[in-house]
């Protein structure tokens, strides 16, 4: 069970308690986490927040392409789209879109996902011969004009580009996220729990 009481299905059938797929191969499904929340500054360190997510996911040999600070049914949340390598390949991508709603010792997660098929390569390819590779690569809007590693920053993932490609997976995730989210409830136990204020740091009290 998760603190998540309702939100829009359509188009999805539940494969599990928790998961659903739909017929563009998104996979939609919600967690609960009965532990102080995993994010490595409080919502309002929004600087400190990106940095730490984008570094997280970097060593993890994907690439953070947004984290932006929101609300689910009236709670402060973070919303981060991400791309991973797609496992047991050695071509494509999955995308990941979630929001993660935080309180001080739990958190609620509802995430979208989908992965490249046979195509892959295709909108960083035509983005490319669009604007030019000098800038299509560009430094990480968190990473203080560095990088992280993992998967390269770059302008095709923007959302202006998604109305060209409709059925692209990070298309797919972006849209469902926006769709869905305005239609979700939790339950009112959850939304009354004590904020999430930052994450809890053994050496500080040793």
């Amino acid at each position: 069970m998760t603190p998540i009481t309702g939100l829009d299905l359509t188009g999805f059938t539940e494969r599990e308690p928790g998961v659903w797929t739909d017929a563009a191969g998104l996979v939609l499904s919600v967690h609960f986490f009965p532990l102080v929340p995993d994010l490595p500054a409080p919502l309002h360190e929004l600087e400190h927040l990106r940095t730490g997510l984008a570094a997280g996911v970097a060593r993890a040999g994907g690439g953070l392409i947004e984290a932006v600070p929101g609300t689910v049914h009236g709670v402060p949340a973070v919303r981060q789209l991400v791309k991973v390598p797609r496992p047991g390949g050695p071509h494509g991508q999955v995308f990941l879109g979630s929001w993660t709603v935080p309180k001080a010792g739990c958190s609620t997660v509802l995430k979208v996902q989908a992965a490249e098929g046979a195509m892959t390569g295709m909108r960083e390819a035509t983005v490319m011969a669009q604007v030019g590779p000098e800038a299509y690569f560009r430094p990480h809007p968190y990473a203080a004009g560095g990088q992280f590693g993992g998967l390269p920053c770059h302008v095709a993932d923007d959302e202006h580009w998604d109305a060209l490609f409709p059925d692209h997976p990070l298309t797919l995730v972006r849209a469902a996220l926006h769709r869905i989210t305005p239609t979700v409830t939790l339950d009112e136990r959850f939304r009354q729990l004590a904020p999430f204020t930052g994450p809890v740091h053994p050496q500080q009290h040793a």
